[in-house]
C-alpha cells in the first residue's frame, strides 16, 4: 500500500474531532457501535481493501462514505485514523497514516515485532503525531478502583497475581477467523494484551519472563457464516503459559488458550415453538421415558458444542479485577487478581420450563 507524501500535523478546528475507520471486519460493529454515539467525533468515512465490505458497514451505521484505504488517508476532514486492520498489516497501515499526516489509534499487537513497533514511533515522533494502541480497558471502573485500593494501602503489598483466559477458540463463532490463529495472532496476542496491560498497570515493568506454547490441531474448521465448513491452517501456539516477573519482585501466572473446552462451550438446542392456544395459555408437548419421568419431546438430552452456556459464563474471565475479591482478605501480604467474566457473544437461551 502507498504510503504517501508527509503532511504537516492537522490543525487545531472546531467541532467534532473528524475520524476515519480502516478495516470493516467484525470488531468495527463494537467500535462503531460507540463512535457513533459521542458528540465530539464524527466518522467520515469507513474504509476497507474490499470496498464492498466497507460499503455495507458504513449503510448499516450511516456513515455518508466508504471506499478503499487511501480514500481513508486522503480525505481532508479526517483528524484520526482507527486502524482495525488485521494484525499482520497494523505496521503498514499506520505507518501510512502517519505519512498522511493523521493521528492513529490501532488495535493490539501494535507491531509483531520490536524492530518495526520501534520504527512507527519514531517516524510518529519526528511527525509531531500521536498514536495509541488498545488496550484502554485498564481505564475502566474495575481496573482503577483495584489500583486505587492497592495504592492506599488496604490490602498490604500485593505479591502475585492469576489471569486466566480459556475458551476453545473462536472459529466456532467468528465468520473469518482464520487471522486469528496466524502470525500476530492467536490467545497470545489477541486476548493476551488485556491481561499483560492490567498486569504491567497494577505491577510495574516486567524484569523476567519464562513461557511455554502449544498447539493441539494443525487445522481448524470455521464453524459459522458464509465460510462455514472451511478449513484453515493453525500457525501459531493456542495454548500458552507464562510466569512473570516484575521490577517490584511481584510475580504472576497467567494462561492464554484457545484449547479449553471443559469450562462448559456448550448450550441446549432451544425447543420447538410451543403451541398457544385461542386464550393464550401455554400447551406443552411431553413423552414418557424409560424410567417413567414425563419429558418435553423436544428437549435434547445432551447438550452441543457451539454456544455458551451459563457454565460457561462463570469460567471466562476478562482482566478487569473484580473488587470484592480484593476484600475478601483485608491486610495479607498477598493477591490473587481474579477477573470478571464477560465476552462479545449472546446471552445463552433460557431453558424452557419442563
Amino acid at each position: 500500500m502507498s504510503a504517501g507524501t508527509h503532511q504537516s500535523t492537522p490543525s487545531t478546528r472546531r467541532g467534532p474531532v473528524g475520524v476515519a475507520v480502516i478495516g470493516a471486519g467484525n470488531i468495527s460493529k463494537q467500535y462503531l457501535d460507540n463512535l457513533t454515539v459521542f458528540p465530539d467525533l464524527k466518522v467520515h468515512i469507513i474504509a476497507d481493501l474490499f470496498e464492498e465490505a466497507a460499503e455495507a458497514r458504513a449503510k448499516e451505521y450511516g456513515i455518508p462514505e466508504w471506499g478503499g484505504v487511501d480514500a481513508a488517508l486522503n480525505h481532508p476532514d479526517v483528524e484520526i485514523i482507527v486502524n482495525l486492520t488485521i494484525p499482520a498489516a497494523h505496521v503498514e497501515v499506520a505507518t501510512a497514516a502517519v505519512n498522511a499526516g493523521k493521528h492513529v489509534w490501532t488495535e493490539k499487537p501494535f507491531s509483531l515485532d520490536r524492530e518495526s513497533g520501534l520504527g512507527l514511533l519514531k517516524t510518529a515522533d519526528a511527525a509531531g503525531i500521536r498514536l495509541g494502541c488498545a488496550p484502554d480497558t485498564f481505564l475502566g471502573a474495575g481496573l482503577q478502583t483495584a489500583r486505587r485500593i492497592i495504592e492506599r494501602g488496604d490490602i498490604g503489598t500485593p505479591l502475585t497475581a492469576l489471569t486466566m483466559f480459556q475458551t476453545p477458540g473462536p472459529e466456532s463463532w467468528h465468520p473469518n477467523p482464520a487471522f486469528l490463529f496466524a502470525q500476530g495472532a492467536g490467545p497470545l496476542f489477541d486476548m493476551g494484551p488485556y491481561y499483560i496491560t492490567a498486569l504491567v498497570q497494577t505491577f510495574g515493568s516486567v524484569r523476567r519472563v519464562a513461557a511455554v506454547g502449544s498447539k493441539a490441531k494443525e487445522v481448524r474448521v470455521v464453524g459459522s457464516g458464509p465460510k462455514a465448513g472451511e478449513e484453515f491452517a493453525v500457525e501459531v501456539p493456542t495454548h500458552v503459559s507464562a510466569m512473570l516477573r516484575f521490577d517490584g519482585g511481584a510475580s504472576s501466572h497467567s494462561v492464554f488458550s484457545f484449547e479449553s473446552p471443559a469450562c462448559g462451550w456448550a448450550s441446549w438446542r432451544s425447543p420447538a415453538p410451543r403451541a398457544r392456544s385461542s386464550s393464550r395459555t401455554r400447551t406443552t408437548s411431553t413423552a414418557t421415558s424409560s424410567s417413567g419421568a414425563r419429558e418435553p419431546k423436544n428437549r435434547k438430552p445432551f447438550p452441543r458444542r457451539d454456544r455458551p452456556t451459563a457454565a460457561a459464563w462463570a469460567c471466562w474471565t476478562w482482566p478487569v479485577p473484580s473488587v470484592p475479591a480484593f476484600l475478601t482478605a483485608p491486610r495479607e501480604p498477598s493477591l490473587t487478581m481474579w477477573s470478571i467474566p464477560w465476552f462479545p457473544f449472546p446471552s445463552p437461551p433460557k431453558p424452557a420450563p419442563l
